[in-house]
């Protein structure tokens, strides 16, 4: 189906509700589960169109989202979609030493060594444990939050 979708996106947005009922079958099998929503309808049908002109969403993405509705556990997926990309190099500089990490397929290197997390690696520089990514920066965390490694002193006058 060729849409020019801006051009139809402009034609929905003059039409009133009813227009756009009458307009729904020739993009869904199925009706509209509201007939009288303007934004509801425009919104489902602008979509199609989309989705029509431009491909639907990947297998990936339709599998995580089906895993998240059934509230299934995410360790089955292989790796995080969201974790960072293979390659990304990390620097994280402690008691002035700079630490290079690099993102593989499956996991971390540092130091020639791989590591299944980002966890194993801060452990492996500074001996504690630590949430990896607080550790590099990539965890939300506050500004003022204390690092084990940066105890209070006291100064001796």
């Amino acid at each position: 189906m060729n849409i020019n979708v801006v051009k139809t996106v402009a034609e929905f947005e003059g039409m009133s509700a009813k227009e756009l009922l009458a307009e729904w079958p020739r993009y869904f099998d199925d009706p509209p589960k509201s007939r009288s929503n303007k934004s509801y309808l425009m919104g489902e049908l602008i979509y199609r169109i989309q989705e029509l002109s431009y491909g639907g969403l990947t297998k990936q993405t339709i599998d995580r989202l089906e895993a998240l509705a059934e509230n299934k556990s995410l360790k089955e997926r292989k790796g995080d979609i969201s974790r960072l990309a293979i390659g990304t190099r990390l620097v994280r500089e402690v008691k002035g030493v700079e630490h290079h990490v690099t993102v593989l397929e499956e996991g971390y290197e540092y130091q020639g060594v791989k590591y299944k997390s980002l966890s194993g690696v801060a452990y492996a520089i500074t001996g504690t444990r630590w949430n990896g990514n607080v550790f590099f920066g990539l965890g939300k965390h506050k500004d003022n939050e204390k690092r084990p490694y940066q105890r209070s002193r006291k100064v001796r006058k």
